[in-house]
């Protein structure tokens, strides 16, 4: 009897964890978590061992043990008993008896959810298990709260009740109305302010393109273009319609431009391929993938490009910090967006940091999705982090008192500490008031703020950065917005979720951190696209739309000036509405970032009188591509192959490109389109394409 009790063939369906999820919750797991292959094969088998002990005591061999001798029952089954109570799963654990719809569900759960849910007991998240029915129904939507639960624990950095805790911590604050710069006085910090064109200007850009090949570029693109009118991710619109590239092409582009200046710059000439970061999110991470792979990552190395995929946290229902449920699945905790701060955290547990200083990096340069004025200002802004020696440097634009944007201010607290960081804009100016500043936020004998317009693009010196996130983790300073039903502060509107910034960074960092920022002309290098017609139509005249429309038109206008300073004749602007926004219209001018990466390649590349008029369009493709003494009214297109060297001149006349006004509300138009208010009715124009290597010279 004990051989065939014993037999593999009947112990062996026993002894498997009765609890190891079918084939089918598997594969629905990959799909879901995303998980590899190899990594999910691995969890399962962890999964597997840590429940196959406990369970092998209740097959067979205590039926044999009752079979053979009646005296040892009972001393098995209380082995059995003790090991299932040391695993947590006894119905009788103390601590989940305050919850009895979790504690009849115990035994369900493998000894990692175990832990969790006496974690979510702990900190008085019972309300998550009050509905759960009786073992039998549901249990696989049980398993899927526990490897969400999961995934929230994992990816905050001291877990999920650190998250519950700091929740409730920033929460009482805010009820409370607490200041979170009491004890501290603003100043103005020191940076430096850069003149577009002068002699300072590029020498700077100078030491930015030859310290390039040493850095590393991180885009933190986590969002959809919802808020701008448009489904897709924000990476992917058109950064302009003249040429209708995206934003991902033209940031992509720009760095293979320095890329390729910064190694000819080098004394071993070596080619070096920059790093290339994209931060994306459960949103964005599968169509920025795609969007690379059907471009064919738009002329860069794969290898260059890391994508790094943020999770979201979970939301808050109330002022104790009670995790909220999805409305539309009980078994859900609803989550929402962290905020772009997370890029800290992830780099950091990535392993990328330390791999770029064994390779000689020194620079890590952040950016966002969607300003087509950016590399601009790069190389100049890098150029200032070299010389100067900054371990933080932001990027900055001249601020209007009052403006809409965060200010970049020194604080210094009573107890001697000092940080530069940015400072919204509705927090600066009673910040100022309350220190000795009766006016506020006023500005000074330029007509701008002394404190400095926030672009929320950075560049940290990376052997530094290393060793800050050595202490923190990646962690960045948190805030809490709720929106409460009224002013007692007793209940929300909605749920809220804890969220963290990346330029805050700088607020862990010690008093001795050199820490700076650099500014430049708004035209050159602001033009954010991030609010949607309607919404931009209703800012106060004069303010900055930031919208699709405005951000068109600043790239042109920024190009058009550009080649004012080189030299050339360019046409005034007219005024037009568009989506009910005023801006002006230049001619539509865009080139290539190998044409026209710095100031000095774009003086070097425009000789002569050369015209443009107001209703032209101007596309520049190629690297060596020469202007003199063209006289353009119309559209012209010139493309030319890395070998050619092309001189453009002579007159160009034709009836070009007209503008179209388009309703945002017309739908039979494309969503990028329709935000923009206008499109262009190609008429006519010269387009010449020069692919075979050696001197040509166009004329007419």
């Amino acid at each position: 009897l004990a051989h065939f009790l014993l037999s593999p063939s009947l112990t062996a369906p026993i002894l498997r964890n009765r609890r190891t999820p079918p084939p089918q919750r598997r594969e629905r797991e990959r799909e879901r978590e995303g998980t590899g292959a190899k990594q999910f094969a691995a969890r399962d088998a962890r999964r597997q061992a840590t429940q196959l002990t406990p369970t092998r005591p209740l097959g067979w061999f205590p039926l044999l043990l009752v079979l053979v001798s009646p005296c040892a029952m009972a001393s098995v089954a209380d082995a059995a008993a003790a090991g299932v109570a040391a695993m947590g799963i006894s119905g009788g654990a103390e601590w989940a008896q305050a919850c009895p719809a979790l504690q009849r569900n115990l035994q369900l759960l493998a000894p990692e959810e175990v832990v969790l849910a006496k974690m979510l007991l702990n900190e008085g998240q019972t309300h998550l298990f009050e509905h759960w029915p009786e073992p039998g129904l549901d249990d696989d939507k049980k398993r899927g709260f526990f490897d969400q639960v999961r995934r929230l624990n994992s990816s905050y950095p001291g877990g999920l009740a650190s998250y519950i805790q700091n929740a409730r911590k920033l929460l009482a604050d805010s009820k409370a109305g607490k200041n979170p710069y009491d004890g501290f006085s603003p100043s103005v910090p020191s940076g430096e302010v850069l003149t577009f064109g002068d002699d300072n200007f590029l020498s700077l850009e100078a030491a930015g393109v030859k310290e390039a090949r040493n850095a590393a570029f991180v885009l933190v693109a986590g969002g959809l273009g919802e808020r701008l009118g448009y489904k897709g991710i924000k990476v992917a619109l058109p950064r302009e319609t003249t040429t209708g590239k995206c934003f991902l092409q033209h940031y992509i582009e720009s760095i293979l431009a320095l890329q390729e200046a910064s190694c000819k710059m080098a004394e071993d000439m070596c080619h070096t391929n920059i790093p290339f970061v994209i931060m994306t999110s459960d949103d964005t991470n599968e169509l920025t993938i795609n969007l690379l792979e059907s471009n064919s990552y738009f002329g860069m190395d794969p290898t260059q490009v890391k994508i790094l995929k943020q999770e979201k946290v979970a939301c808050l229902a109330d002022n104790d910090a009670r995790l909220a449920l999805d409305p539309n699945d009980k078994y859900k905790i609803q989550t929402k967006p962290h905020g772009h701060g997370d890029v800290h955290a992830l780099l950091y547990s990535s392993g990328l940091l330390e791999q770029w200083r064994s390779a000689g990096r020194k620079w890590v340069l952040f950016f966002q999705d969607t300003n087509g004025l950016l590399f601009n200002a790069i190389p100049s802004a890098l150029g200032v982090s070299a010389t100067k020696g900054y371990n933080v440097n932001s990027l900055a634009v001249p601020r209007k008192a009052k403006e809409s944007i965060g200010g970049i201010t020194k604080l210094t607290h009573v107890d001697g500490r000092t940080m530069v960081i940015n400072v919204e804009y509705n927090q600066l100016d009673p910040l100022l008031r309350a220190t000795g500043h009766p006016d506020g936020d006023v500005n000074c004998e330029t007509g701008y703020s002394p404190y400095p317009g926030n672009i929320n693009q950075l560049i940290l010196e990376l052997g530094p950065y290393i060793e800050e996130l050595k202490k923190t983790h990646g962690a960045i300073s948190e805030f809490v917005n709720p929106k409460y039903t009224d002013s007692t502060k007793t209940a929300f509107k909605s749920s809220t979720r804890l969220e963290c910034m990346m330029q805050d960074y700088p607020k862990t960092l010690p008093p001795s951190a050199k820490v700076g920022f650099t500014v430049m002309d708004t035209w050159l290098a602001y033009a954010p696209v991030k609010n949607n017609p309607e919404d931009a139509a209703k800012v106060p005249k004069g303010n900055p739309y930031h919208s699709a429309t405005s951000g068109e038109m600043a790239i042109y206008r920024a190009n058009s000036l550009v080649l004012r300073k080189a030299g050339a004749q360019i046409a005034d602007p007219v005024v037009d509405t568009f989506n009910g926004q005023e801006v002006e219209v230049w001619p539509r001018i865009t080139w290539s970032p190998r044409w026209g990466l710095s100031f000095k390649d774009v003086k070097e590349k425009v000789h002569g009188n050369s015209s443009i008029s107001q209703r032209s369009a101007f596309v520049v493709n190629g690297q060596n591509i020469f202007i003199e003494g063209l006289s353009l009214d119309g559209t012209l297109v010139v493309n030319a192959a890395d070998e050619a060297e092309v001189k453009v001149t002579g007159h160009v006349q034709n009836k070009g490109w007209i503008i179209q006004h388009v309703d945002y509300k017309d739908t039979s138009e494309k969503e990028e389109i329709r935000i923009r208010g206008f499109k262009f009715e190609k008429v006519e124009q010269l387009e010449l394409n020069y692919t075979e290597p050696g001197k040509h010279s166009m004329g007419a």
